[in-house]
């Protein structure tokens, strides 16, 4: 991208090479600006309520445009990604390594929140009959009916709800179908990547709106719960971070056992995608932006088409332990004692509970009410941290990002198909805006009125 000379192409350049410090600012902005609207610094220009509107808006926006790419970007992605391995074989071989991964990667975090939880015993002394936030309904989770729910009546239906799972499995039959028809289908497979490029390019117009989204999402929060919150909750959000923290720690172990000193890369590599969910607390939001930099890092798209969309799925490694954190919290907190019995068991209904959770709104809250209904204990205490549940999700989120990335890495260094890294911080293709002539050629002008 060539040097601008307006403001506005200064903007648009910071935006594009230095996304990540733009976002970093926005979220640094956002809690200061949220900061004042809810201290009642700027309440003569607009009350809490309209700046609240205002700021939860622009994250808005960024997140219905990044719901407009994830639909087809997966479906594209996924159909050429197969259709080019040439083997069916090769991916049921990797799905079963994936899914093996996964349940590793489940177990261990699952087991770190149930290890922390009891270590730090951050539900003990809480009080219970302190004022909160009401639940609202929480509906309950059916394993079966989620099962029931991956297979798809209709693509299109899915394509429109934004069904990751029942896109990822009609591309798989459209993908081995197209590598069996050969030749004839060689027109869809073009068509599919040139689909996939599109919407990897609208991906890098759409990112330079990411710091205004961080700036709304932080900025939103704060001013209708102050920092205050953030102090009376200090212990558990500190504790669990800690454990977060430990989990990432984990994480990358296990990658460099497969990638060696390559996992460091990695981690600078998907920088951009974590922050972007840790500040919108959205594994969605940081989708596109995650291929785009797993091209980058030199993973094959045949690879990250069907990793990305099921660890989306199945590999929720923040989520899964923070299940587990927050199941334990509420027992400690209404004074419940649970043997290591009870302990194992909630830990393998979270094994496959917890896999029901992107088919599920507000989705680690409903797999924490179902098994506090299972075990008979108080469903009411997700009131406890109902409050600062969008500062947890910001590192649950996050961690659900590294988990994949790391996940597919893991993986195609398994299968052998690493790729060369490229400049993780290379130009996006940029649409003429300066041709000579300035939009007209092709038409055939009258001289007489365009003087």
């Amino acid at each position: 991208m060539d040097r601008p000379n307006s403001p506005l192409g200064w903007l648009l350049y910071y935006l594009t090479r230095h996304l990540t410090a733009c976002i970093m600012v926005g979220l640094v902005l956002g809690v200061i600006a949220g900061w004042l609207v809810n201290q009642g610094f700027l309440s003569a220009i607009a009350s809490v309520e309209t700046w609240s509107r205002g700021f939860h808006m622009l994250s808005t926006i960024f997140l219905n445009l990044i719901k407009m790419l994830v639909a087809p970007l997966v479906l594209a992605t996924i159909i050429s990604g197969l259709a080019h391995m040439g083997d069916s074989t090769a991916v049921g071989r990797i799905g079963v390594r994936a899914i093996g991964w996964f349940i590793i990667a489940s177990l261990i975090s699952i087991s770190l929140g149930l290890v922390m939880v009891n270590l730090f015993q951050p539900g003990a002394g809480v009080d219970v009959t302190a004022p909160t936030q009401a639940v609202g309904e929480v509906k309950k989770l059916d394993f079966f009916e989620f099962i029931e729910h991956v297979f798809p009546k209709n693509v299109i239906g899915a394509m429109a709800d934004n069904n990751v799972l029942q896109i990822l499995v009609f591309a798989l039959f459209a993908g081995v179908g197209l590598t069996a028809i050969g030749e004839k289908g060689r027109p869809l497979v073009k068509g599919a990547e040139a689909l996939a490029e599109l919407m990897l390019e609208i991906t890098g117009y759409v990112m330079r709106f990411a710091p205004f989204a961080v700036f709304g999402a932080l900025a939103n929060v704060v001013s209708q719960n102050g920092l205050g919150i953030l102090v009376v909750y200090a212990r558990l959000l500190g504790e669990f971070y800690l454990a977060l923290l430990i989990l990432w720690t984990l994480l990358l172990v296990a990658g460099w056992l497969f990638l060696r000193n390559r996992v460091f890369s990695l981690v600078r590599y998907v920088r951009e995608p974590v922050l972007i969910a840790f500040s919108t607390a959205s594994s969605e939001a940081a989708m596109p932006k995650l291929f785009e930099q797993l091209d980058r890092f030199g993973v094959p798209r045949r690879i990250s088409g069907l990793m990305v969309p099921l660890g989306y799925s199945f590999n929720l490694d923040g989520s899964m332990m923070y299940a587990s954190f927050a199941t334990i919290f509420i027992a400690q907190a209404y004074g419940i004692d649970l043997s290591i019995g009870t302990q194992i068991a909630i830990l393998l209904t979270l094994m496959i509970s917890s896999k029901g959770i992107a088919a599920v709104p507000r989705a680690s809250l409903v797999v924490i009410a179902a098994t506090l209904a299972m075990f008979d204990l108080p469903v009411e205490g997700i009131a406890l941290v109902l409050a600062i549940d969008h500062f947890l999700d910001m590192g649950r989120t996050a961690t659900n990002v590294l988990g994949n990335a790391v996940a597919t890495g893991v993986i195609t260094k398994w299968e052998g198909m690493l790729q060369p890294m490229r400049d993780p911080d290379e130009d996006i293709p940029v649409a003429p805006h300066h041709t000579a002539s300035e939009g007209r050629s092709g038409l055939n002008l009258d001289p007489d009125a365009n003087v």
